[in-house]
């Protein structure tokens, strides 16, 4: 039997990058906090969930929203940008499983891209440092849509630009933000939680929470053996 999240036929596969991908969202939250201590303010690990997954113009919103009118957000994210960077320098840290699931992708023919709240061209450059740039046929960031994740925007532009049906694509998220979207979209959404866990509201939306994007590439190889030759 076909693994129930596995669309059938699997056209693409569309990915989340922070998070899901990328071991960055602790990097963020290091960065945000010591550049919000150095001002005078704490960014704790409630607040900082609120940010995980969402672009940076509704957390603007929301940082001010929580830590006051006179926060000072433009020396904070210039602060933390640095930081960041200082962090990233070391090299920018992959999620258990991402070169063997997309070593696997790519061996198959199975068309892959990227769908990220996080604008160019940093996105392409995090993808860059970290090695996965080549890996994707697409990469669909924050500065190429209206309306970014929640709204379904990035999905179904990066199903568009691949040239295949949302719905026999699979998204892969770490983020309720990202899983609404990629639901929206009328994608199959697997949820792979990193800083944030699976919810009743996350697990209504997706077709399956894994521990690790392993747990894909096994249902996938799985998937093949069971189909007859």
């Amino acid at each position: 039997m076909t693994p129930s999240f596995l669309p059938d036929p699997l056209d693409a596969v569309i990915f989340d990058m922070d998070g899901t991908l990328l071991d960055t969202e602790r990097l963020h939250h290091e960065a945000m906090g010591a550049a919000a201590g150095a001002l005078g303010y704490r960014i704790d690990a409630a607040l900082f969930a609120e940010l995980v997954g969402v672009h940076r113009d509704r957390n603007r919103v929301t940082l001010i929203e929580r830590l006051g009118a006179e926060f000072p957000i433009e020396p904070f994210y210039a602060d933390a940008d640095a930081r960041f960077e200082g962090l990233a320098a070391a090299g920018v840290p992959l999620r258990p499983g991402v070169i063997g699931l997309l070593d696997h992708l790519r061996s198959e023919g199975v068309p892959r891209a990227i769908a990220t709240s996080t604008a160019s061209p940093a996105a392409e450059a995090f993808l860059m440092a970290a090695g996965l740039i080549d890996h994707f046929d697409v990469v669909v960031t924050r500065s190429d849509v209206a309306n970014p994740k929640p709204a379904p925007d990035p999905y179904l532009l990066a199903a568009e630009r691949l040239g295949v049906r949302p719905a026999h694509c699979l998204a892969v998220e770490d983020s309720p933000n990202g899983i609404r979207a990629a639901a929206a979209a009328g994608m199959a959404t697997i949820m792979v939680p990193d800083l944030l866990p699976a919810t009743d509201a996350t697990r209504a939306l997706t077709v399956a929470t894994l521990a690790s994007l392993t747990d894909i590439l096994d249902a996938m190889i799985a998937q093949k053996r069971r189909v007859p030759g």
